[in-house]
């Protein structure tokens, strides 16, 4: 009976529809119609180096913000537990013993009774008939808002990953401007000696020796720096890892191996992890208002219970000792001050706030993968520009050292290149980084690895 009355439970929740597109139906910049896909990729086939690879497998198992993220999906999965429990009656065993004397004013006999009662059997507590789905619509909601919780699981190992792997190529990058900066500061110690051996010997001017010190001492600037700057990516990079360590120098230049497949935006509805849990919240706060119109109806509970019961304990399980009871009870509020009217409302705003956040999240999905297509490729037409322009600035450094040293032209030419050159190493090395931050967004923007973390379905049973 209570199986055919559950299948018989109607959600009075507002029928759903996946809200329209709020963004144009293609992205503004060309995008590659062959590659893999992102969501379908796993970080380790689309970060191919050896260390990355081991920082992010660190991150994953001790960041703590990703540890929180799991355990608000434990925290969810036991909410719906609970709450899917009051679909079904709850029984439980009871057994007591009473023993008592009535005074002798107070008896019908006019003399003390002493009286004993003793029971056994099994009741069921007040179990609500959810004819008009209250309850069903509740575990509706909590069951979304565990998947909206699940996928934000998702969302944020997708972030961690991509945090991490920024992260590392900073340091990489930093590394690298170190490197030329030290050369640099090298070279022009070099110079810096010999002005110095020239000007004790009379072969040339105290003001071109100030100038060879201004840059020697602007190439140690840099150095010192950048040696800050890396040493505060590495406490970020350390904070994201959750372990102390340091990063191993690796030969070569980083890099991804993969092109990756954009599509189209509504794509992004299902790789996206965030956009599916706010879809997810939306649908839990649809369900919310088909628990809110059902409290305008009559709710009926019953009770009940069935065991034994007899004056004497070798009586419990005598013939004709069976006792039971049965209480169905139904209530219907006729005076509220308007609570079941207004929290129908505050239901139906707070669906219309969820509505307005699924669209936000549609939408800034949209401008991140936008934002990776077009910095990648206008950061590929910089990257060939900065290596021209180093290039050019080489041999402009060269020649004017020429000229110099044929005293065809004055020390502050020389000075003038050497400044130039130096910026335009440190350029390049910036915009080729800044490129390969674009495919790490890029991966991130379109749900890298989302479908590989995924780990429930609506089908299966928390």
């Amino acid at each position: 009976m209570a199986a055919l009355l559950l299948a018989g439970c109607a959600s009075m929740a507002p029928p759903y529809a996946t809200p329209a597109l709020p963004v144009a139906g293609r992205y503004a910049t060309d995008i590659p119609t062959d590659g893999t896909s992102a969501a379908a990729t796993g970080w380790r086939d689309y970060f191919s180096e050896p260390a990355l690879q081991s920082l992010i497998a660190q991150a994953l198992a001790n960041n703590r913000d990703l540890r929180t993220a799991v355990l608000r999906v434990d925290e969810a999965r036991a909410a719906y537990g609970i709450q899917r429990a009051d679909a079904y009656p709850s029984l439980a065993a009871q057994a007591g013993a009473t023993r008592s004397r009535t005074p002798a004013d107070l008896s019908f006999t006019g003399k003390p009774l002493l009286g004993s009662q003793y029971q056994v059997g099994l009741g069921m507590a007040s179990w609500e008939i959810d004819f008009w789905g209250r309850v069903r619509s509740l575990q509706d909601a909590a069951l979304q808002n565990y998947l909206a919780t699940d996928a934000a699981r998702q969302a944020a190992t997708v972030a961690l990953v991509a945090q991490v792997a920024n992260s590392y190529f900073a340091l990489r990058e930093l590394d690298e401007r170190i490197a030329l900066a030290q050369q640099t500061t090298t070279s022009r110690a070099e110079s810096l000696r010999i002005f110095q051996r020239r000007v004790a010997a009379g072969a040339t001017s105290r003001l071109n020796l100030t100038q060879v010190e201004t840059l020697f001492t602007q190439a140690q600037a840099l150095a010192v720096q950048l040696q800050q700057a890396r040493a505060s990516q590495m406490h970020a990079l350390t904070l994201l890892v959750g372990a102390p360590g340091d990063v191993e120098s690796t030969a070569g230049s980083p890099g991804v191996a993969l092109e990756l497949r954009a599509g189209l935006p509504s794509d992004l509805l299902l790789l996206r992890p965030d956009i599916r849990a706010a879809e997810h919240q939306l649908l839990a706060a649809n369900a919310n208002i088909g628990a809110a119109r059902a409290a305008f109806f009559p709710r009926v509970a019953l009770t009940s219970s069935w065991g034994t019961a007899s004056a004497e304990l070798d009586g419990l399980f005598a013939g004709g000792s069976q006792a039971w009871s049965f209480a169905p009870s139904i209530s219907l509020p006729i005076f509220d001050a308007g609570r079941r009217s207004n929290n129908l409302a505050l239901t139906e705003t707070r669906r219309d706030m969820e509505l307005a956040q699924y669209d936000k999240a549609v939408q800034s999905a949209f401008r991140d993968v936008s934002d990776a297509l077009s910095a990648r490729r206008w950061l590929t037409e910089q990257t060939a520009i900065a290596q021209t322009t180093l290039a050019t600035q080489t041999e402009r450094a060269r020649l004017s050292q020429m000229r110099f040293d044929n005293g065809a032209a004055a020390y502050l030419d020389v000075l003038d290149a050497q400044r130039d050159l130096l910026a335009a190493q440190q350029q390049l090395v910036q915009t080729r980084y800044a490129l390969l931050a674009s495919r790490v967004g890029l991966y991130a923007a379109l749900g890298g690895g989302a479908l590989e973390s995924t780990t429930f379905t609506e089908h299966s049973t928390p």
